[in-house]
Formats: structure tokens, sequence, C-alpha cells
């Protein structure tokens, strides 16, 4: 029987032209592979809007292999779309940036990338003279079509990353079309882009070689595009931070009516609020979560790094810039709050503690500057958000604070939330370096600086505490050393030197109180990581300095006991009088070079800065996919 007319037939679907174009140009069938499409085809091609999802789920489809079997087409369409960038005639110039197929390409695993890519791309005959053009044509179309070009220069060079082909950008000077268009933007979140680049740029082979961007950095003296980038900075670690806040909110409860009534003895005439069970899944889905992150915009740190490195200008305005109103932090707030996040879970996933790692080197360079270092405890007094997602936390403090202390707050909170049986001796020893430098400073120019001192002493005897009770796993490691000294000279310099920069007496005796109840620690440390060494030796260590400071006092209360002046058990006001008697008899050589360091150099940290460049690479992958989405 027919189809009675009435019923509603389904309607025929529409292909719209261009994708019937990308199916053309990618077909299987290669028998007309040598003539190649027509130039009304590529005429055509480049004047219908593209579909960039469309070509990427064409390519999504297609293996490292399938392409190089249809390196033909691909090499065509590159050729193509290089030729109408280089004729800059609208619209076929923006066209070919959009249907730039650089990451579908770039994404593909190859047996032998550096070959593989440039068959696919150009070919090894003439790919010399293609991506010189490219290039060219790069550098040119950034002051017309600036986002696009910028987003398939940042295509080309995360992907190939690996490859030589990067070094047709530091053979051209992208820098000026680059700070051209940040100069131009209107708005922080547009810096992000150009701003990653030339990290990248910057990156590139820069042990190998001069890198021509990093000479650029160094010379950059435009301040106000500079306040521009630092603005962007701000804006991007905001944006990265709230990743974090959205896995679990950590800002303590505000004042209600139940935990005020708690708080005075009322508790149970508080409302009672339905309890609900956190379950196992919960905290498994959250320690995924947190395992994820930071998001791929992080990569930005990398950049952050490098101008912080190459350029002073950069640091001062970063430090100094304001914020721009009251519900925004400024931008040296918003990375540091960034980097306590960061640092907070670093422990989480190799990638986390390598950009923890990165922004702490970042810190360093700051704080190693004596200027810089000087405003960070007088000049620059901001609030920062702090990480409190795991406890223990450290005293909430939303007011605005010298830098110096919100540097010290998230290093200590990095000290006490990644502590591992297999301990991260790098990462500690990079926040360890922080806290000897800022004590070192605050020693030599007897800056008096009021700070919740005992919990960096309690945080810092931890660590002792910590690597005493591990000592047969973390002994034999081979840069334990390197931990060993800032933790040591650290505590010695503040017992030396204290009195020169704690606040006032109380907080020089709560050091030697600490260091009283940690003596049994200090003996079997020093046995622990110093067993070739004995007290008769000429020279004194650190650790001697402090278990001398510790064996006198313990020796002072076992007299004041013996004499029946105290009880059996001294309270710690007891305890706190016979160290405030006791230091007139005490008697230390402490160690020379205690205030003594030596300044960063980036060759050093040669591995490091690799590992995190290929992290920051991967990143910009992503957000080059993100970029193919829109």
């Amino acid at each position: 029987m027919d189809a009675s007319p009435l019923v509603q037939q389904a309607r025929p679907s529409f292909q719209p032209k261009i994708a019937s174009l990308y199916e053309d140009l990618f077909n299987d069938d290669g028998d007309d592979e040598e003539l190649g499409h027509s130039e009304g085809f590529w005429q055509e091609f480049f004047l219908l809007r593209p579909d960039k999802r469309s070509l990427s789920r064409r390519l999504a489809g297609v293996s490292a292999d399938g392409l190089l079997h249809s390196q033909h087409e691909t090499q065509q369409l590159f050729l193509h779309a290089v030729q109408q960038m280089k004729f800059g005639k609208a619209p076929s110039d923006e066209v070919a940036l959009d249907v730039m197929f650089l990451a579908g390409v770039l994404a593909k695993r190859y047996t032998n990338p550096s070959a593989d890519i440039i068959t696919v791309l150009a070919g090894l005959d003439v790919v010399d003279a293609v991506f010189s053009d490219f290039a060219n044509a790069i550098e040119s179309i950034i002051l017309a079509i600036r986002q696009k070009a910028i987003e398939v220069a940042l295509s080309l060079t995360s992907g190939a990353y690996n490859t030589s082909l990067v070094s047709y950008f530091t053979h051209r000077d992208l820098f000026p079309p680059l700070i051209k268009y940040i100069q131009d933007s209107d708005t922080p979140d547009q810096i992000f882009e150009p701003f990653l680049l030339l990290g990248l740029l910057a990156n590139y082979n820069k042990f190998e070689y001069r890198n021509p961007y990093k000479i650029r950095l160094e010379d950059f003296v435009n301040e106000s595009n500079i306040q521009k980038i630092v603005g962007g900075l701000g804006d991007t670690c905001t944006r990265v931070r709230s990743k974090y806040i959205a896995v679990q909110e950590d800002l303590p409860e505000g004042w209600n009516v139940s935990n005020t009534l708690s708080y005075i003895g009322l508790g149970v005439l508080a409302p009672v609020k339905a309890i609900v069970p956190i379950s196992a899944t919960d905290d498994s889905k959250e320690r995924e979560e947190f395992a994820a992150l930071p998001d791929p915009l992080a990569s930005l740190l990398l950049s952050t790094y490098d101008f912080a490195q190459a350029n002073k200008l950069f640091c001062s305005t970063l430090l100094s810039t304001a914020a721009t109103s009251k519900s925004r932090p400024s931008p040296f707030s918003a990375y540091l709050s960034l980097i306590s996040y960061i640092l907070h879970h670093a422990s989480r996933s190799p990638r986390a503690t390598l950009y923890g790692r990165l922004s702490l080197l970042t810190l360093r360079t700051i704080i190693e500057d004596p200027l810089l270092c000087r405003s960070l405890f007088a000049e620059v007094s901001i609030p920062v958000r702090l990480c409190r997602q795991r406890p223990p936390f450290l005293p909430f403090i939303l007011t605005s604070r010298p830098a110096a202390a919100q540097i010290v707050d998230i290093v200590i909170d990095t000290l006490n939330h990644n502590l591992r049986r297999r301990l991260d001796i790098d990462l500690y020893t990079a926040a360890l370096h922080l806290i000897h430098r800022l004590i070192c400073f605050l020693s030599q120019t007897r800056t008096r600086f009021p700070y919740h001192w005992s919990f960096l002493w309690q945080c810092l005897l931890s660590v002792v505490r910590f690597l005493v009770t591990y000592s047969p796993d973390l002994s034999t490691q081979p840069n334990l050393s390197s931990l060993l000294a800032p933790l040591i000279n650290s505590l010695t310099l503040a017992a030396s030197a204290g009195n020169a920069f704690l606040p006032d007496p109380a907080a020089y005796d709560d050091l030697f109180y600490k260091l009283v109840e940690a003596s049994d620690h200090l003996v079997r440390f020093k046995k622990a990581y110093y067993p070739s060494r004995s007290s008769a030796d000429a020279v004194p260590l650190p650790i001697d300095n402090l278990i001398h400071i510790s064996q006198h006092y313990n020796a002072l209360l076992e007299t004041a006991r013996s004499q029946g002046k105290m009880g059996k058990n001294l309270s710690p006001r007891e305890v706190t009088k016979v160290i405030r008697q006791g230091y007139e008899s005490l008697d230390v050589s402490f160690s020379e070079g205690l205030d003594g360091w030596e300044r960063y150099r980036e060759g050093e940290e040669r591995g490091l800065l690799k590992k995190c460049a290929r992290v920051a690479v991967e990143d910009a992958r992503k957000v080059v996919g993100g970029f193919q989405d829109r």
C-alpha cells in the first residue's frame, strides 16, 4: 500500500557547501592525486564561510599515517592558505587563518615527528620557502587580523615545539606586532594569547643559543605595555584560581545565629541543620578534580617566569600595580593567590608540582633583588586570598598585609601540606630557599617585622621531625643536602639574630621554647644526617648551635627542678621564665655564613625549566584546541 500523503515525511538533511569541499579534499580516492584541485576549487574554498568544527571532525577521523598518505592534499591546502595570507585580500586572508588545520595535524602521534610534520604540511624539498613565507605572512597579518593570526602562530609553536619549524619564528621578529596588539587591547583577557606566545618563543632552545626573544624581553622598557601585561596576568590568575574554588569553597563560614550561640555556650539553642553524610564517592571525585588542576591557562606561569627573570621593570610593575576596583584583586595579589592554591595541592600531580616549583623560582628572582625585596616588606601591602582547603590552617587574615608576610604564609602552607614518605626534595628545597633569603634580609637590614612567627618555627621543626622519622628512606637521597642547609640555617640564623628582626621579646622567647621542645629530635637529626661529625670538631655546624641551645636550657630546667624552685611538671610560663633568665649564661659560637646564599643561576635549573616548558606547551595545545571549538 502506498504511503498516505498525510503522513509527515522525514526532512532531508542538507550539508553545507564548505563541508562537502572538505570531504572532496580529504577523500580516499587517490586516482587524481597528481592532478590536484582546480583554481576554481581553491577560490571557492577560500570565499565560503569556514566550518571549523566540521574540518576538525574530518581531521580527527584521519590517523597520522592517513595524513602522510594524503600529503598531497594537505600540502596543497597549507600552501594555498599561506598564499591567501600573503595576498592579504579580504575575506580570503581571514578564511585562510580559520582553515589553518595545524592543531588537527600537530596533535597526531608520528613515528618521526619533525620529518613527518614537514612532509604533511609542506614537503621536505620546499619546506624552507613555504615556512619562510608563512612566518612573513604571520608577522604582517598580525597587524590586520590580529587575534586569529596569533592563534595560528600559537598553534604552530605549541604543536611543533619539538621540531625545527618554530625556528622560522625565531628568524623573524614577532615581538613588535605582538606588543602592538597588547598596546591596542581593550580588555585584560586579550593579553593571554600574545603573552603566552612570547613566553613559549622566549623558551625555545634558550639553553642552546642566544634566544632573540629573550633579548627582547631584557630590553623591553615600555611601562604602559608592561602594565597591560601585568593586568592580563592578574585576570588570568583569577580565572585559573576560580577552578579550585569551584571544586571546594574554602572561605570560613561567617557569623550567624548558630555559631554565635555556640560561641557563648548556648549551642543547644541553635537551630539544627540536617546532617548530609560525606560519601567516599564524593571524596574520590573531588580528588580527581583537584588532580586535573590547574587549568591549562596556567601555562601563563612560564611566560611570567621568563619576564621576571629577564626584566626587572616587569617585576617592579607587578608588585606596584594596584587593584582597579574593590571587587578585583591587584595583579600581584591574584598571582600569589593562584600560587597558594597550586602549591597547596602540589603533591596531587607532577604537573601541579612543576608549576609550583616554577612559581617559587619566580618569587626567588624577586626576593634576591634588594630593592624589590625591600618593597615586599614595606611598600607592597595587599590582601591575598590564600588556600584553606585542607587543615592545618594558618590564621585567616583578609586585610592588607606586607607581601612578604603573604609569601611566608604560602611557604608554610606548602611545607605543611606536601609531606609524603617519598618527599619531593626539590619542591621543599625551593620553598625553604625563600624562607632563608627573607630571614637573611631581615637580619642584615635589622627590620622588625610583625608576623605570626610561632607558626613558622612550628612548621620548620615539624619538617625536622619528619626527616628524623623517615631518615632511613631519605638519608640516601643524593640531593638531600640542598634541603638540609636552608632548613637548619634559617633556624640557626633566627636564634642568633632574631632579636634584630622579631617584633618583641616574647616572639624571641617562643623560638627558644620550641627549640627546647625539639631537643631530642635535633640530636637524632644530627646522628641521622651528619653521622661523621662529632661535637669535638673545631668548626661547629649550624645544627650544633641548635643542639647547644636546647641542651643549655635543658640543663637549666633540670637545675631548677633539682633545687625545688619549680614543680616536676613545668608550665609553659615557668619554662619561658627560665629561658629569659638563661640568655645571660648562654654562650654559643654561631657558625659563620648563616646569612649567605648563592644567587639563582638559570643554568642550574635547566632540567626543571625544560620540564616546565614541556608541560606549558602541552597546556597551550589544549588552549589551542579550545580555539578550534569556538
